[in-house]
């Protein structure tokens, strides 16, 4: 079983990153960006079959690891169509 689980600062946490890009961007012309949050993808694969099972082990995984309970939340997202996860299509700088 294929999983993401996604990271952020809660939202009363200052994201000095996040308010970083926001003014780069803003800087390049991109001024329609309200507000921006930085936060990490991880891309687990379990030998698990049982989404809910995989869904309560990746819980457990990052309460206790992959996230800082008191300054970041996390939401799981399970991927059951045995299709490798990945991150959006990145625009090519060519």
């Amino acid at each position: 079983m294929r999983a993401r689980v996604f990271v952020t600062l809660k939202r009363g946490i200052l994201d000095v990153q996040g308010t970083a890009v926001k003014r780069a961007l803003e800087g390049l012309g991109f001024t329609e960006v309200k507000d921006l949050r930085m936060g990490k993808v991880l891309e687990v694969e379990l030998e698990l079959q049982d989404a809910a099972r995989a869904r309560s082990r990746l819980e457990e995984m990052c309460q206790k690891l992959l996230a800082n309970p008191v300054m970041e939340e996390f939401s799981v997202e399970i991927v059951d169509n045995g299709t490798r996860p990945t991150l959006p299509e990145r625009a090519r700088g060519d």
